[in-house]
């Protein structure tokens, strides 16, 4: 990694000092210039240059580059968590984009460090993720590129079937720990003992003894519980090849790795979007960069009417909680009060508000968050509305500007990432060894040409039928692939999973 130009370098050492002194807590942070092309390219690979080989890393370089030269977007910076943070600059960015960038990027380095939901990620990812193209490489050398390449589709289209809480649960025992073994004891027919091994021969005793423990693991509920890891499941479980079990495995863990920057987008854009905000207009900017900086920072938390920008929230929503801890505004005291004018004018100059913004950072996730600390006042004074698609002229309009409704949406579209709920809940249905999932109604509804290609990349890894079960239009329905075709039908809410 090539060191930093020597202007660049004493910009660096400038705001890391302010970055300090205003009490954020990161790990060494490094930065390394490269042009657009070669940002690009670190870019298509999730920021780290040494992953495995995939046409979808091309494919998305590919995106990214036509995005830059047609003028539709720019990569301004980009942050790895890793210990040491890596964080990468634009070549061609002006001095005051560079400044604004490494501002921006100590507000992530201390949210990755003091973050609870980072607390359990991987802190050397770059050495995890050359480990994982190493791998690969050699599964790619000793069965083919295209075998490989072919499983890594599945895995890639099933990386989102993680448990959203599975970095902070430990792992199970081995399946096979947790059923008690059946009585070694085998009637016998009764014979004279110089005519046992005639009349209960050693081989009929063990083939007895076989068949007692498959029965006994038939009657035992597999899982006993609902299972959301269905990666984890799959790799403990799936009749794969080991180097299959191998590559699942690589995918599982980078998705636990990525899973908390999903968590977190709301929070984390915000809080860096906050420091660069705070040490550029305190104390990093000349006199001379207030235009530009105002222009490029302005384009960043700018959100258009039915968009959601997560640096535009999170920034707002920092400076929110700060204003009403520094002015008492919570408690059963204000919130109990009815007086608009008193509520406006409210201000008992607590002062908390930068303890409290640092205590939130620590321990809540997107959805805690706004749950915690969205408020009327905050949804009516940043125009925040739902709106929903009207059938008669094909277009979204505005639905409600209820803050209760307001903020159910936002929390439905943050649960879980916005993604379905998928559970594991038997893995013998029909007594036939096929694989039955649960879509958990009240979680995202499935996108059923979306969910039977899942199902087909599942069967490719469970080698028997998989099942899912899900709600349409009110009614219980079955979606299964054979191997060979799909199908659908209807259940009675009885016989439904769940209910």
């Amino acid at each position: 990694m090539a060191d930093l130009p020597k202007e660049l370098k004493a910009y660096q050492d400038e705001i890391e000092e302010y970055a300090r002194a205003y009490g954020l807590d990161f790990l060494q942070t490094v930065f390394e210039v490269l042009d657009f092309e070669q940002l690009n390219q670190v870019a298509s690979y999730g920021g780290f240059p040494t992953r495995f080989p995939h046409w979808s890393f091309g494919m998305e370089y590919e995106r990214l580059s036509k995005s830059y030269a047609y003028g539709l977007s720019k990569i301004y910076e980009m942050v790895i968590n890793n210990d040491p943070v890596v964080a990468y600059l634009l070549k061609s960015n002006m001095v005051i984009d560079q400044k604004l960038v490494m501002a921006h990027v100590y507000g992530h380095a201390d949210f990755f460090k003091n973050n609870y939901f980072f607390s359990q990620t991987n802190r050397k990812a770059i050495d995890m993720m050359a480990n994982h193209a190493v791998r690969i490489r050699r599964y790619i050398e000793k069965f083919g590129y295209e075998r490989v390449e072919n499983f890594l589709d599945i895995c890639l289209s099933m990386d989102n079937l993680i448990d959203p809480h599975g970095n902070f649960m430990k792992r199970r025992r081995d399946r096979s720990e947790e059923i008690p073994a059946p009585d070694e004891r085998v009637p016998k027919l009764k014979a004279k003992s110089y005519m046992d091994k005639f009349i209960n021969p050693p081989e009929f005793m063990e083939a007895q003894k076989t068949k007692m423990k498959e029965q006994s693991q038939k009657e035992k509920n597999f899982p006993e519980a609902a299972e959301q890891d269905v990666l984890l499941f799959l790799i403990e479980n799936a009749p794969l090849e080991n180097w299959e079990r191998d590559v699942l495995s690589i995918i599982r863990d980078e998705a636990y790795y990525f899973l908390p920057q999903g968590q977190t987008k709301v929070m984390n854009e915000g809080w860096a979007s906050y420091w660069h905000s705070t040490i550029m207009t305190n104390k990093a900017m000349k006199d001379s960069e207030v235009i530009d900086y105002a222009d490029h920072h302005s384009g960043t938390v700018s959100m258009a009417g039915g968009r959601f920008n997560p640096y535009k929230i999170g920034i707002e929503l920092f400076r929110d909680i700060e204003d009403r801890w520094n002015k008492g505004k919570f408690g059963s005291d204000y919130d109990n009060c009815r007086n608009l004018i008193d509520m406006k004018n409210w201000d008992k100059k607590l002062g908390k508000g930068r303890e409290k913004i640092f205590e939130a950072r620590k321990v809540y996730n997107d959805v805690t968050f706004l749950d915690e600390f969205l408020t009327p006042e905050f949804c009516a004074q940043h125009k925040l509305f739902t709106f929903q698609m009207n059938p008669k002229t094909n277009e979204y309009e505005i639905a409600s500007r209820e803050f209760e409704k307001i903020k159910k949406q936002l929390l439905f579209q943050l649960t879980n990432m916005g993604r379905p709920r998928i559970f594991v809940v038997d893995a013998n249905y029909q007594n036939r060894g096929e694989l039955y999932l649960w879509h958990k109604n009240e979680s995202a509804e499935l996108k059923l040409a979306t969910a039977k290609e899942t199902l087909t990349n599942l069967y490719q890894c469970w080698r028997r039928p998989v099942v899912i079960q899900t709600l349409i239009d009110d009614h219980y329905k079955l979606l299964c692939f054979d191997g060979k075709d799909m199908s659908e039908r209807t259940i009675t809410k009885d016989d439904a999973w769940g209910e």
